[in-house]
């Protein structure tokens, strides 16, 4: 099983990039795992620090968030996911598959 750990200039990117390579695809029903994928996990913004509130809610502090918009995949294919793929990286990650290593 390959675990994939990408991050994207956003989402709309990492959509466009996952639909080019099959990892989802497009049915009347929205979007579906393509073949040989078996999870797909939008992670999105990875919050470093969290922002300050006060009582009401008004922020005080905004949270700082890495950079890119973030997606784990686990597949049974080799793909190709070239500057997107950060697992080598990922030192720390947000999310595991349970089971998997990265």
């Amino acid at each position: 099983m390959n675990i994939y750990k990408l991050q994207y200039k956003d989402k709309e990117t990492a959509i466009a990039d996952l639909l080019a390579k099959e990892v989802y695809i497009e049915t009347e029903d929205g979007l579906s795992y393509g073949q040989g994928i078996h999870a797909i996990v939008e992670i999105g913004l990875i919050v470093l620090e969290d922002g300050v509130y006060d009582e009401e809610g008004k922020e005080i502090t905004a949270p700082i968030y890495a950079d890119g918009y973030h997606f784990d995949v686990m597949s049974e294919n080799e793909i190709d996911f070239g500057i997107y793929d950060i697992t080598s990286l990922a030192n720390n990650p947000k999310h595991s598959f349970a089971g998997y290593e990265s």
